[in-house]
This record gives structure tokens, sequence and C-alpha cells, in this order.
């Protein structure tokens, strides 16, 4: 039987598809580039739904303890070996707020999430400081300066921000008591949002993602 023939390309040919090769290559790679900076909105578009979504996990570091005061017993079983996993919370209502010292709109919220905490703490919600890209020294001057009472754990990158869909600093969540994120204000939050995203941690009951102030691209 006779060989099939094979099919042979001109050298015009062999560039042009060399070109075609290389030009899908690039359009693959920008596609890749577009949908891996793309930020998740997997929880927003839960709450959108009034439907609670489980929070994404973390295991980090404890920056500081604070002064837990009845949620010490919740606290100090999480933090005992330095670390904190966020299921280990599981059963207390959890508020999580990421921040930076390096973010200017994170120092003037300061005093609205501290006036939060000495109202909920009392009511059985755990307030957590998620200090993200930053420094151990400058991020325990900022707590230290603005006297802030609750507890923080520390991430050195921005993986935890980029899981939890964070788009930028500062950002807060609210936890359930089953771990499910019920709440969200993006940018600087004010005490009523704060009121509110306390009261859906406490009843479970999602809230819509909610515009904040300012805030500052995560580095």
């Amino acid at each position: 039987m006779a060989a099939e023939p094979r099919l042979k390309l001109s050298p015009g040919g062999a560039m042009r598809a060399l070109g075609l090769l290389a030009v899908a290559a690039f359009i693959g790679l920008l596609v890749y580039g577009v949908l891996a900076q793309s930020p998740d909105t997997t929880i927003d578009d839960a709450l959108a739904r009034k439907e609670p979504v489980a929070a994404p996990g973390f295991t980090l570091d404890v920056l500081t303890s604070g002064k837990p005061g009845p949620l010490a017993g919740a606290w100090n079983r999480a933090a005992d070996d330095g670390r904190v996993d966020l299921k280990e919370l599981r059963g207390t209502p959890v508020v999580i707020n990421f921040w930076a010292s390096w973010c200017d709109p994170c120092r003037q919220e300061a005093p609205v999430l501290e006036r939060g905490w000495q109202k909920a703490r009392g009511r059985g919600v755990l307030f957590v400081g998620l200090n993200m890209q930053d420094t151990r020294e400058d991020a325990l001057d900022f707590v230290r300066g603005l006297r802030q009472h609750y507890p923080n754990v520390k991430d050195p990158t921005n993986e935890t921000a980029r899981r939890w869909g964070a788009t930028g600093i500062p950002e807060t969540f609210f936890i359930s008591r089953r771990g499910d994120v019920v709440g969200h204000v993006i940018g600087t939050v004010t005490d009523r949002q704060l009121a509110g995203g306390v009261a859906a941690a406490l009843n479970g009951r999602p809230r819509d993602a909610d515009e904040g102030g300012e805030q500052r691209p995560t580095r």
C-alpha cells in the first residue's frame, strides 16, 4: 500500500503557523492574568442572595491577645499555641477586620471598631483584627498607639485577603456561630454598619455586602 503523503508547509506557512501559536499563547496568558487578579466574589454573591456562606479558613500567628474579657475562654483556647485557626472559634460570633499600619483609612476606622468592641463583647461577639502585609513592630505600634483592646492575628502576605475576596483594606466580615459569613463591609465601617453586622453575627441572618468609606489597595 502506498504511503500517505505528508503535508509540507512552505517556509512562509511555517512562520505564519508559529506566529498564530505565539498570538494564541499570548492571549491565553492575558486571560489567565485577568482571571488570577479578579477578586473572588463568592461571599458577596451569596450575601446578595441572602444566603450564608462558609467562612474561608485561616491559621495565623497571634499578634496581640488584647483584653478579651468575657470571651477570654474562647480566645485563649484558640490562641493557646500562639496560632489561631478560625475553626477553633466555632460557636462564637466573630467580627474579622482586615487592616495594616500603613493604611490611613484603617487608622481613621480604629476608634469605631474599639467602640463597637466594648459594646459587643458583653453580648458574646468576639472582634479579631487581621493585620496583613505589615511588619510586626509597626503593627504593634498601631495597636498600642490607638489603644485597641480586641485580639489580633497576623498574615505577612495578602493570601488570606485574596481567599476572602477582599479588594483592599480595611474590610470587615461578620461570622455567625456556625462559622458562616453573614455580612461584609467594604472600606471603613461606620457605627451603624458595625452594629448591623454584629446583629447579623448574633442572629445568623445574612445581610447584603455594604459599601463603607475609604480603603487602600492591598500591596
